[in-house]
């Protein structure tokens, strides 16, 4: 192992491998725990620790140059699918609309996909406006999942608001993609 190639068997990437595995659990405990009572704070916990290790293994990727190819590609891939898993959770529960689902998950798929389908030539890493989007997506799932959304309803159109606005910033976020993957093939 050299240091401008580190080996994927390592502590960051073994993150987002758990943060992938705890996605299960997490639509396990939406399903089965009753998100109105102290009970759905399990489900609200589990999807938190999980999106925020995305942090935690990327800042151990960065401070100890353990950057990998893989870890590149896993780690949207497991931020798909925790927050895919919470949009359809949503939508299942009519706390928000079907049409917004599928366009969130469209433009997630598509890019993953076209990620996947390129990675043989070039990674293409997170935008900031990907992050940011990603970050918004973070909060409004478990905010419109706890039991706050369902008891009380300040915090349920708040959540809805913020729903709203992550549903724009994921198709803005999908055009810069778009626009960059453009200008990159030409290039």
């Amino acid at each position: 192992m050299t240091q401008n190639h580190p080996s994927p068997w390592n502590l960051p990437n073994a993150i987002t491998v758990a943060r992938i595995l705890l996605v299960p659990l997490f639509i396990w405990q939406v399903l089965n725990l009753p998100l109105s009572t102290p009970m759905g704070w399990w489900a609200v916990g589990v999807f938190t620790l999980a999106m925020a290790s995305d942090g935690v293994d990327g800042a151990i990727a960065r401070r100890r140059d353990l950057i990998t190819n893989l870890g590149k590609i896993l780690d949207p891939i497991a931020d798909k699918a925790l927050t895919g898993a919470g949009f359809i959770l949503l939508a299942y529960f009519a706390i928000v609309p079907w049409w917004a689902v599928i366009v969130i998950l469209v433009r997630e798929i598509g890019i993953t996909v076209y990620r996947l389908a390129i990675a043989h030539r070039r990674v293409i890493a997170a935008s900031g406006g990907g992050k940011f989007k990603t970050i918004v997506q973070a909060v409004v799932i478990p905010l419109l999942l706890s039991p706050l959304a369902q008891g009380y309803t300040f915090f349920s159109v708040f959540g809805q608001i913020l729903f709203y606005i992550a549903v724009v910033l994921t198709i803005y976020s999908g055009f810069q993609y778009v626009v960059a993957a453009f200008r990159s093939e030409r290039a």
